[in-house]
């Protein structure tokens, strides 16, 4: 019964943005767990190729689409190919996103709506378009991946931090709106995560890697396979009475206040 409660074989999962990074990560896991991979991206043809490939050598069965999720247009042409080709989509995550480093007061304002477009419309667009087979099946599951910064401030990311906070309410609306269709929509906040983005600032003596370090009760930074079990969750049965979560994945740093520096 319990593997039964986790069982998500023969079900498609699209995760957009999983040619690298958090995004691989969690398909890998879903893709492990008996999941058809739907491989979004929209840099290259080739770099998606090559992440599908990736993922058949781990034995995952795989396809790879070029679509820009924050292009409307691009999106309904994208997901009519899928389901035609490939199936029904089951499990949608919507994992894709930028962040721009800068300073509010600094921020150019296309560069604050562009973040916007990216984290947080593009989930509003591509989940609109998959939400509706899934409402006349009665039956999906939507996971939007949010960020520990929906929920704290830091310097330099208020465009992202901004966008993220409204993914969580956009999260929980979206499972007010489609529960009694037997959908359920939930959020992943990843925390730190050691990734090859954080590789140069993961060294020893690093100001932030020791920042990391010692703010997180784990004591150390997220390996990627940690959001696989989160995904494999709000992905099958298991949560089919959850809805409008927000499952933080961070080691425990959004449960403390931190602890000072000369603390064992």
């Amino acid at each position: 019964m319990s593997q039964e409660l986790f069982n998500i074989k023969g079900k498609v999962a699209l995760v957009t943005g999983s040619t690298h990074g958090l995004g691989m990560a969690m398909a890998m896991g879903l893709g492990k767990a008996g999941a058809t991979i739907v491989v979004n991206g929209n840099s290259s043809q080739e770099k998606i190729d090559n992440a599908v490939a990736d993922y058949k050598k781990e034995g995952i069965n795989a396809v790879g689409y070029k679509f820009n999720v924050a292009k409307e247009s691009d999106v309904i042409e994208a997901i009519k190919k899928i389901e035609t080709e490939v199936g029904n989509i089951d499990i949608l995550v919507n994992n894709a996103g930028i962040i721009k480093r800068t300073p509010l007061a600094e921020m150019e304002v296309e560069d604050f709506k562009q973040v916007l477009d990216i984290d947080l419309v593009s989930p509003f667009i591509v989940s609109k378009h998959v939400v509706k087979g899934m409402m006349e099946r009665k039956e999906g599951k939507i996971i939007n991946i949010c960020s520990m910064m929906s929920q704290l401030g830091r310097n330099t990311v208020g465009a992202y931090a901004a966008a993220k906070g409204g993914l969580v309410m956009l999260t929980k609306n979206m499972a007010t709106e489609w529960a009694r269709f037997n959908i359920q929509v939930n959020g992943i906040g990843p925390g730190y995560f050691a990734t090859s983005q954080t590789a140069p600032i993961r060294v020893d003596g690093h100001p932030f890697n020791d920042f990391i370090v010692n703010r997180t009760p784990a004591a150390k930074w997220g390996d990627p396979n940690d959001l696989a079990g989160a995904a494999i969750f709000l992905s099958s049965k298991a949560s089919d009475f959850v809805n409008g979560h927000i499952l933080y994945v961070d080691g425990g740093i959004l449960a403390t206040i931190g602890k000072p520096s000369n603390e064992l």
